[in-house]
């Protein structure tokens, strides 16, 4: 039996539930959990974009997780939940179905993503950790903020 590997680097994730299917993502890059409020329908934006809601006086677009990962799109419920994420200096709502955990993983617990043969499920998905009998994909943040197009349709708004 060895002794953990103290220099190991472990990081904390927030799992968070669509549909059946569990993923998680780095819990530095999470400003907030809130639950669904209607949100404001931005005309022109992609499918995935759900609208935007304020969020104490700044505008805040959802992005439906589901659809942004190649998933059948969200119906908000009142048990929706929108957690805030951010990455440098873009902010964003995921729309999922719940939150599950925070999981604590490691550099050995991590998984590549499987060759599917289309690079938009790498561009996603940064890795995979298997925990009993489940299989949680690990999303990437900066992939899934919006475009410079769609923060000038928000100023424009």
């Amino acid at each position: 039996m060895s002794a953990a590997n103290p220099t190991e680097r472990r990081t904390e994730l927030l799992s968070v539930r669509i549909g059946a299917q569990e993923f998680a993502m780095d819990i530095r890059s999470i400003r907030e959990i809130r639950g669904w409020i209607a949100s404001t329908h931005l005309p022109h934006a992609p499918s995935f974009i759900k609208g935007m809601i304020n969020l104490r006086g700044t505008v805040l677009v959802v992005i439906d997780l589901a659809e942004r990962l190649g998933l059948p799109p969200l119906e908000p419920t009142a048990a929706s939940v929108i957690v805030v994420v951010e990455h440098g200096d873009k902010v964003a709502g995921l729309l999922v179905d719940a939150v599950c955990d925070i999981i604590i993983v490691t550099d050995d617990m991590r998984q590549a993503t499987p060759e599917t043969g289309d690079s938009t499920s790498r561009e996603y998905v940064e890795g995979l950790i298997m925990i009993d009998s489940r299989i949680i994909s690990i999303v990437s943040i900066p992939s899934l903020m919006p475009s410079t197009e769609v923060e000038a349709m928000l100023e424009a708004a």
